[in-house]
């Protein structure tokens, strides 16, 4: 099999940073098939800042290889020349100064441009949606997903999965499904009380495409219960059911499939793993774990493709397919520069449609930031430094607690933070911001427990995002430890004194997936902090040492 990139192009634009639309969408069309992807875009309708993560740890078989190498040494990696285009988009040193250059990432009007192209290009290249798609932006929440699906069906994909999507309710789930004019997949999504596939996602879909049977096989993201509230679906089940994976891709063989795509939500790591124990698959395009890869990663006979998020990057893969097989492919990760490519009018006044009847709520400015805020990073983020300072002070507490999410756009030090800014990093539906109290001893099972989540050596109990954010408490993490031995050195802030196990402590914190949390929602707890400081300037956040790296 033979494979090529076509990321080199724009990465060596460097010394005359004045990329073009051309330049970007440029592509030496191959084979006969033809798969666009996009991912993760999290409700992210116009363009944004985006900085990749600083830090994100491989474990067990994992460590050292991408997508868990960072800055230099991942454009080392891949030959990106220091101040490019690709090193302002791939990785986050300099991002303040290469934003400035730039500028904004993304916007689904820009993403419609980079699609029209390829299927001017491939008529019948065949878009698919890795899911976390309705969920993330204030305009999302307040129409309870229709803007992105409205949006969404204006780029006209063929097929999608599922993440974040459930937490909209599954009454909710599937009174869109139901309506959508594309498929909605999910080999992994059952009926939880009769453990069998659920009738509303079906396991894939057939497309004859330059004279090849494609089929494309979803799996959607599969620690659904765990990660997120099971009392928002109870009747669905989910598990990566890498079982079930084998029979669906023997069964579209069976039925004469030469081309076996799989569009999944497991994040990198689970897709890794499932590809070297599933066998059969060409393709599999992953999603979940926001990973942004110049190359695709190959496993066996497959080859596993990382599209970014937040619609920073488009995906195309052109595929050679003869006699059953998958004889070559080229790839090239497309990023969203955009101020470089034109907006489709079509779907810039879609997306302006939706936002019509918000604009003054979006619009009102809250603050300033004198910081860059970023989120990305397997320990903490400035927004969520932020985020617990306000649950700190707003909610009166010793301690606070944010979820490790890892959506969320970035600010550059002087911009205004508007209510937008605040909902794109908390707008979920379960945000009430709860004060409880806590012994010493529990916050360190909830350390060890998300720690487990994260840096379980085996993929496949990795069922996290990145690690709880801590406010007001330092701690110690030795990743290389096992579960209930990883966290050490706790340490009260404000006071200097070790967290005594036996001893209470007032916790604040969001996102509970417990049913019936009380609180206010945590954007207007984070809005009241801001306001009250007029202008965020954060410290940098030395209270997290990191063992065994």
């Amino acid at each position: 099999m033979v494979g090529a990139s076509g990321f080199g192009n724009w990465a060596r634009l460097a010394a005359q940073q004045s990329l073009t639309q051309d330049q970007l969408l440029q592509f030496d069309t191959f084979g006969n098939v033809s798969l666009i992807h996009v991912t993760d875009i999290h409700a992210q309708l116009k363009p944004i800042y985006f900085r990749e993560p600083e830090i994100n740890l491989g474990v067990g078989e994992n460590k050292g290889f991408v997508p868990h190498i960072t800055g230099a040494d991942f454009r080392k990696a891949y030959g990106i020349n220091d101040g490019s285009p690709s090193h302002y988009a791939l990785t986050y040193n300099d991002f303040t100064s290469l934003a400035q250059t730039y500028g904004k990432v993304g916007g689904l009007d820009r993403v419609a441009t980079v699609v029209n192209a390829i299927r001017a290009d491939r008529p019948d290249a065949i878009l698919l949606d890795g899911g976390d798609t309705w969920h993330g932006s204030y305009t999302c929440y307040k129409t309870e997903g229709q803007d992105m699906v409205n949006v969404m069906n204006g780029l006209k994909p063929d097929a999608m999965t599922f993440h974040w999507e459930f937490t909209l309710g599954s009454e909710r789930v599937n009174e869109i499904v139901e309506n959508l004019p594309f498929a909605a997949l999910g080999q992994n999504i059952f009926d939880a009380e009769w453990d069998e596939p659920a009738e509303l996602f079906p396991p894939y879909k057939f497309f004859e495409r330059g004279g090849v049977k494609v089929a494309v096989i979803g799996q959607a993201f599969p620690y659904m219960p765990i990660a997120n509230p099971r009392w928002m679906f109870p009747e669905y089940s989910f598990g990566i059911r890498d079982e079930n994976m084998q029979a669906m891709v023997d069964e579209v063989r069976g039925m004469g499939a030469e081309c076996v795509v799989v569009l999944s939500h497991n994040g990198f790591d689970v897709d890794k793993k499932m590809a070297s124990r599933v066998s059969g698959i060409d393709v599999i395009l992953s999603g979940h774990t926001h990973d942004a890869l110049p190359e695709p990663y190959l496993v066996n006979e497959t080859i596993v493709v990382a599209s970014g998020s937040n619609g920073k990057f488009v995906s195309r893969v052109d595929l050679d397919i003869r006699e059953g097989r998958m004889m070559g492919f080229r790839h090239k990760l497309i990023p969203i520069f955009s101020d470089v490519i034109t907006p489709d009018p079509e779907i810039a006044k879609l997306i302006d449609d939706q936002r019509a009847p918000f604009k003054a709520e979006l619009e009102e400015v809250i603050g300033q930031t004198d910081s860059l805020l970023y989120r990305r990073g397997n320990f903490n983020g400035s927004w969520d430094d932020l985020i617990c300072d306000a649950l700190i002070s707003e909610r009166e507490a010793d301690i606070a607690m944010s979820p490790g999410v890892r959506w969320g756009p970035s600010l550059l030090p002087g911009d205004n933070i508007t209510r937008e800014d605040i909902f794109n990093v908390t707008s979920m539906s379960y945000g009430e911001a709860y004060r409880s109290e806590m012994t010493g001893e529990f916050i360190k099972v909830i350390l060890e427990d998300v720690a487990d989540n994260i840096f379980n050596p085996d993929p496949y109990y990795q069922q996290g995002g990145d690690m709880v954010r801590i406010g007001g408490m330092a701690y110690r993490c030795d990743i290389t430890k096992p579960q209930g031995e990883r966290i050490s050195d706790m340490t009260l802030l404000k006071t200097g004194e070790a967290i005594d196990p036996a001893k209470t402590y007032v916790v604040a914190g969001w996102a509970s997936v417990n049913e019936g949390t009380e609180g206010p929602q945590i954007w207007d707890v984070v809005e009241s902090h801001i306001r009250n400081q007029g202008t965020i300037k954060l410290e940098p956040n030395t209270s997290v040492t990191v063992a065994g790296i």
